[in-house]
């Protein structure tokens, strides 16, 4: 019978490392040509107060395995009712015979499927001894992806710049202790950029959040903000300089602003960007190839994300005995 996972119970059986090694397994399936993923479905309401999307994926390798992602977006919940704006569910099936094997909480399998995009990302592409990390974002996603980095690097301070002094104090004080590192609030824009080794960006901008020329050499950039082609996190002259790694180009080069506008403007083409990170994971494309090479990685998420994810949820919730078996015949 299949399983069904509350968030506490997705919560307790998806630590971090074992996100990585899922997100980096998916990575890999897609650039051999053993996944499928299907452009994702958004269905508005008649009255446009809110929408469902859906994201459907499969993955081959040694275990065939499908999922869903169904996610609904109601921007007024909040204020009106009380309810989280972003609320959603994720179905995994059998990728042989189509049986339900779970049906889990999404939310938490999403921020750590998306944090640990850029720990493999950073695992590929940061310097070795990269160790001072900036964040820009002190909302949900931020938490998981500085997790993500401080478990692939050894991670000695972050800095955090947020719209509001308050949240990144908040956040600050909560990831410090959570991660056993000094986590401050960033006094200086500029000079959080220059400091830092790891630049993470997780934010909701529609305009770039720092100018290039502020980036030291050897940085290593994280983008997984701006989801849509108006909107954008990197400004030209990040673009220009870095090294460009995607999750899945076609997904990007539709998807984000920050590739979107500097192609439509003339300053980048698609055959600049350096390859897909299941390349790097595979090794038929180099990682970094200098300490003085700027990496950037460039993410808009992707639905075999949430099946690697989910199915090693529902691994261990199998081999813990945890969840409650459901009867749906």
């Amino acid at each position: 019978m299949p399983l069904w996972l509350s968030r506490e119970d997705v919560n307790r059986l998806l630590p971090m490392d074992e996100a990585i090694a899922a997100v980096e397994e998916a990575y890999a399936l897609l650039v051999q040509g053993e996944a499928v993923q299907p452009l994702r479905i958004n269905m508005a309401t008649p009255d446009g107060s809110g929408s469902l999307l859906a994201m459907p994926a499969y993955l081959g390798g040694p275990v065939q395995r499908m999922g869903t992602k169904l996610v609904t977006l109601f921007s007024a919940n909040p204020a009106q009712r009380k309810l989280p704006a972003i609320q959603g569910c994720f179905a995994l099936f059998h990728g042989e015979d189509g049986r339900l094997l779970a049906v889990m909480d999404a939310a938490h399998l999403t921020a750590m499927r998306t944090g640990a995009a850029s720990g493999v990302a950073t695992k590929h592409l940061a310097r070795e001894d990269a160790r001072v990390v900036t964040l820009f974002g002190a909302g949900a996603q931020a938490e998981t992806q500085l997790q993500a980095v401080c478990a692939v690097r050894p991670v000695e301070r972050a800095l955090v710049v947020a719209r509001r002094q308050d949240s990144a104090a908040r956040f600050a004080r909560r990831m410090s202790q959570a991660l056993g590192i000094p986590v401050e609030p960033a006094q200086d824009v500029a000079q959080a950029v220059a400091q830092a080794d790891i630049l993470i960006t997780a934010t909701s901008a529609h305009a770039p959040l720092f100018q290039g020329d502020w980036l030291r050499p050897g940085v290593h950039i994280n983008s997984i903000g701006a989801h849509t082609p108006d909107a954008r996190e990197l400004d030209d002259v990040t673009i220009r300089r870095a090294t460009i790694v995607t999750d899945l180009s076609s997904a990007c080069l539709s998807e984000t602003g920050d590739l979107v506008q500097p192609i439509q403007a003339g300053l980048l083409t698609r055959e600049q960007i350096h390859g897909e990170m299941g390349e790097i994971v595979l090794g038929r494309k180099p990682g970094r190839t200098s300490e003085e090479e700027i990496t950037l990685f460039k993410s808009v998420g992707l639905a075999v994300q949430d099946v690697a994810a989910g199915h090693r949820v529902y691994q261990r919730a199998r081999a813990q005995g945890v969840g409650v078996e459901v009867r749906l015949e």
